[in-house]
């Protein structure tokens, strides 16, 4: 078994984790030794995904203000968002513009040359820097470039993390299956960050790429960190039917409409002030609830839906503004958005929760930070605003990448790793998982499993229905431990990945129901229609799951307030 020693290991190479290798690099300049570890190629994740724009208050001679983006960001909550870490986020934000701008990424222009920005859902000013509709892939490839200038990190591209190797009640290591060598690795270092991305893909109908698979908080979750506030799961409003593809909130920022099939405008009923820029979470549960009252389109698989029309915008508002969502509906459905309406429906998009971590990202293990999607910093509480997501990414990857510079330069020794830990998992994954040549089908159970989440914890739930999909899950867990593997070789063995991304998927899926049986109330993205209220007196809290020999285990912990109590949310 190999063993290869950085000071600093990354998991994950999106934006979270690219920005925190960019501030330890210049912290330190270049002095610290960073392994950035990946399962995709390095400029593959799916932070080059992100379309619409990043939030920051950059016009406070205009009408905006910190406090303003932080009313709308805990509002949007639900009010379960720690309004200390809002408070921090929101100070932060505008200067990660501001470096991003250094750094080079082509963001559009007003005018008068200043960054553009455009309205997003739930926000009360137009705080979306853009870059046309690819946001995200240019903030990328801006840290991707501004990386280069130093030589102190090495690339793990398609390497897959199966567990952490823990020394005591510290960060050891992790054990790696390296595909294009078909070897088992440990990587060894003084700090880890988990930048690993989210866990859409537990749902079939997703915006997520395939590779989104829950992987850094399925192997956190089992080392013994807890998961919090799993389930809030965020359905975005606008997913291209039938692929998923997400056709981005800017649509609606550039002053785009949702029409059922009737041709009205819903969002007056639900939404009359913010119409089609209402949060996502009430545009999701107005579109459905359309649907289910019959003024939607039908489809034969299902995906019945409403449509959204950009075609009073012109052609050239698209051509400059969403060149990206016309190219899609082109190459993906044959029509044009500038004259043709798009069928889009809600679609699993985001997840509120993740690792628990506290304000400056580190985790209950005292060498182990984490950013991103992957993490639960308390941001989002039961709702993320559009936006908020890639700023949160810049946030606190440069946070934790200044905390780990200011750790490794207390020069702590590395930890012993757990031999027999390691080479228990190289069983695992080689002897056990790899020559198991039962009955059931993996890719089906992963089908099945998705099928599972899209019935029974989708925009709309109760507590009959979670509960069958926990039975569900059970189920499907027994019949993982009867899997076959037809390809038995060590090299680029990507039925072997999709095994370990289907035993990720079951558990985080489980966590996630656990938790939304638990919370009988309505609150954000948790809507139930059998606790149709919030409920602040007893659901005013974060939930929080811990692995307890196999099984969730379900505890809560307080929602810090600062500036604004609990009130009636409307728009």
């Amino acid at each position: 078994m190999r063993r290869i020693v950085h000071d600093v290991l990354i998991l994950g190479s999106g934006l979270a984790g690219l920005r925190a290798a960019v501030e330890i690099s210049l912290r330190s300049q270049g002095a610290v030794d960073i392994g950035i570890v990946s399962k995709v190629q390095i400029m593959r994740s799916h932070s080059v995904c992100a379309e619409g724009g990043t939030g920051a208050v950059m016009r406070p001679e205009e009408g905006d203000s910190l406090e303003l983006h932080a009313w709308d960001t805990v509002k949007g909550s639900d009010f379960l968002a720690d309004q200390d870490v809002v408070d921090r986020f929101v100070q932060t934000a505008p200067d990660e513009i501001r470096l991003l701008e250094h750094w080079g990424v082509p963001w559009s222009r007003r005018e008068d040359g200043r960054v553009m920005q455009r309205p997003f859902g739930g926000h009360s000013f137009p705080r979306a820097c853009m870059a046309a509709d690819k946001t995200g892939f240019f903030e990328m490839q801006a840290l991707y470039d501004t990386l280069q200038k130093y030589s102190n990190w090495k690339r793990y591209d398609e390497c897959f993390v199966t567990s952490l190797l823990l020394d005591g009640d510290r960060f050891a290591g992790v054990t790696v299956y390296d595909l294009p060598g078909g070897e088992f690795t440990i990587l060894q270092g003084k700090a880890l960050l988990i930048a690993s991305g989210g866990l859409g893909t537990l749902y079939g109908f997703t915006t997520y790429s395939q590779t989104v698979t829950g992987d850094g908080q399925a192997i956190a979750y089992r080392a013994g960190l807890a998961l919090e506030d799993p389930e809030f799961l965020q359905f975005h409003p606008t997913g291209l039917v039938p692929s998923g593809i997400l056709m981005t909130e800017g649509c609606r920022g550039e002053g785009g409409y949702l029409r059922n099939a009737n041709g009205d405008r819903f969002m007056e009923k639900y939404a009359p002030k913010m119409m089609e820029l209402a949060p996502r979470d009430i545009v999701s549960r107005s579109e459905t609830t359309e649907i289910l009252e019959g003024r939607g389109y039908r489809r034969p698989d299902g995906l019945d839906y409403v449509n959204l029309d950009l075609t009073h915008l012109g052609a050239e508002r698209i051509h400059k503004r969403l060149p990206l969502i016309r190219e899609v509906c082109m190459n993906f459905l044959g029509i044009d958005p500038i004259t043709q309406v798009i069928p889009i429906r809600p679609v699993a998009h985001y997840a509120m929760g993740g690792i628990e971590a506290d304000i400056e990202g580190r985790s209950a293990i005292e060498n182990i930070w984490v950013a991103g999607e992957a993490a639960c910093h308390s941001l989002h509480g039961a709702n993320r605003l559009g936006c908020n997501s890639t700023a949160e990414c810049l946030v606190w990857g440069g946070i934790t990448g200044a905390a780990i510079a200011r750790y490794v330069e207390q020069n702590p020794a590395l930890s012993d790793i757990p031999e027999a830990h390691a080479h228990e998992e190289e069983g695992r994954v080689f002897a056990d998982l790899l020559q198991r040549s039962g009955s059931e089908n993996p890719a089906e159970i992963r089908r099945e499993l998705r099928s599972v989440m899209d019935r029974h914890a989708g925009v709309y739930r109760n507590g009959n229905s979670m509960r069958q999909g926990l039975n569900s899950i059970a189920e499907l867990k027994q019949r993982f431990s009867k899997i076959g593997i037809h390809d038995r070789s060590r090299v680029y063995n990507t039925d072997l990945t999709h095994v370990l991304e289907t035993e990720n998927m079951l558990e985080l899926a489980e966590a996630l129901l656990t938790a939304a049986v638990a919370r009988e109330e309505s609150r954000g993205a948790h809507a139930r229609t059998d606790f149709p209220q919030r409920d602040d007196e007893r659901f005013l809290a974060h939930s929080i799951v811990r692995n307890a020999g196999g099984a969730p285990q379900l505890d809560y912990k307080p929602v810090r307030i600062t500036n604004w109590k609990p009130v009636e949310r409307k728009y």
